[in-house]
């Protein structure tokens, strides 16, 4: 099949959600699929340009007009798709739903061309600010025309459990993981050495890495009250950090500071390939999300647990993810903002036998080869 991926956007080779469309489109070719990428960047001249696979399509210029351009004119992939007898488009929503984006797929349907649209996190309107005046304005054109712009589709796929999404029908799949970027964790857990948690992300609140802290400096507090030794812990956080969750009443600075935490909480920034690998390797033990209560959302599949099970790490998330719950390398925190208890990693970590190569293996049904396919089986049975 003929595949076009519209993603709205540029890439960046640090960017987490780049990778993830690469792997995508890679899963979508290893099924036998010819597929082509669709996305928006800046030439070496400065000027805004649509490319497909590298080529430019269309060149917008430069400028403020030329910004506003490539959010209104979709004519040169219609016209790519109708050359090229592209059959299916699989395109991720950036929150931009347009009556111009709307027409474009309309004409897509006419033309009998199927196509679905990928909503990364849903629900998403939490996110925002509940005061219209404080949301920004792409998000607010988006909730007026995005249910029209789903009708044009056969189906949205989610990584929710969501049969239904804004009244268009769902593909419910996995976020999945490449296994060929993925080294597999070299060692096990051994109780007598210190204990190494790691956490990966760019850094957003419903993250909630501040509960990890809190609760590191809360079980350090205990320990030297108790008059008990504690056991060497560190706790690395790998990912850009924005100023504002270093500071305030639960800010990263803040909590360290409190605890006295310096020599344990490590802040790395943000790291790539073998460095990242390499602390990694390090640590036993990974860190998920632990606040995503804290924007409205309770039952996610998101990709960074996957990730670490393919490492062939354990690790510990507060959601919902019917892909983990209830796996023996799972520790589940409560959804609150409660600190986290370390004392149960600690013993959760000393009674745990699993080898990382096991936890690998668990996993493989969640590679982006099988979760894409499933997309396309299923939506090429859905009529237009």
């Amino acid at each position: 099949m003929r595949i076009l991926f519209l993603v709205y956007h540029g890439f960046s080779e640090y960017s987490g959600i780049s990778k993830k469309i690469h792997y995508q489109v890679k899963g979508l070719r290893e099924n036998g699929h010819d597929v082509r990428l669709c996305y928006y960047g800046f030439a070496e001249n400065g000027h805004r340009c649509r490319y497909i696979d590298d080529k430019v399509i269309e060149d917008f210029g430069k400028g403020q007009l030329a910004g506003m351009r490539q959010r209104l004119s979709y004519s040169s992939i219609y016209e790519y798709c109708i050359h090229e007898g592209i059959e299916f488009v699989y395109a991720r929503s950036f929150m931009n739903s347009t009556p111009w984006l709307i027409h474009f797929f309309s004409k897509l349907r006419k033309a009998g061309v199927k196509a679905v649209t990928e909503i990364p996190t849903f629900p998403y309107d939490t996110e925002f600010s509940p005061h219209v005046w404080k949301q920004p304005l792409n998000f607010i054109v988006d909730k007026i025309f995005r249910s029209r712009l789903s009708q044009q589709m056969v189906a949205m796929v989610t990584f929710s459990d969501a049969t239904e999404i804004f009244g268009q029908r769902t593909i419910r799949i996995s976020n999945g993981v490449d296994f060929d970027s993925i080294p597999l964790h070299p060692t096990r857990y051994n109780p007598q050495e210190p204990l190494h948690l790691i956490a990966v992300a760019e850094v957003k609140l419903w993250h909630g890495l501040d509960r990890m802290i809190e609760g590191l400096g809360e079980y350090y507090n205990r320990m030297k009250t108790e008059g008990r030794k504690a056991k060497e812990i560190y706790f690395h956080i790998v990912g850009g950090i924005w100023d504002g969750h270093m500071t305030g009443e639960r800010g990263f600075r803040t909590l360290i500071e409190r605890y006295q935490l310096q020599n344990r909480v490590i802040l790395h920034g943000q790291l790539f390939g073998q460095q990242l690998d390499a602390v990694f390797d390090q640590s036993q033990f990974a860190v998920g999300s632990l606040g995503r209560h804290r924007s409205g959302i309770t039952i996610i599949k998101t990709l960074k647990n996957r990730e670490y099970a393919t490492r062939g790490l354990p690790f510990i998330y507060s959601e919902q993810d019917s892909d983990f719950d209830h796996k023996p390398y799972v520790l589940k925190a409560s959804a609150d903002d409660s600190p986290i208890e370390v004392q149960q990693i600690i013993d959760f970590m000393n009674n745990f036998s699993m080898k990382p190569e096991e936890i690998r293996h668990s996993v493989e049904c969640l590679s982006w080869k099988i979760q894409m396919q499933k997309v396309i089986d299923q939506a090429i049975n859905i009529e237009l």
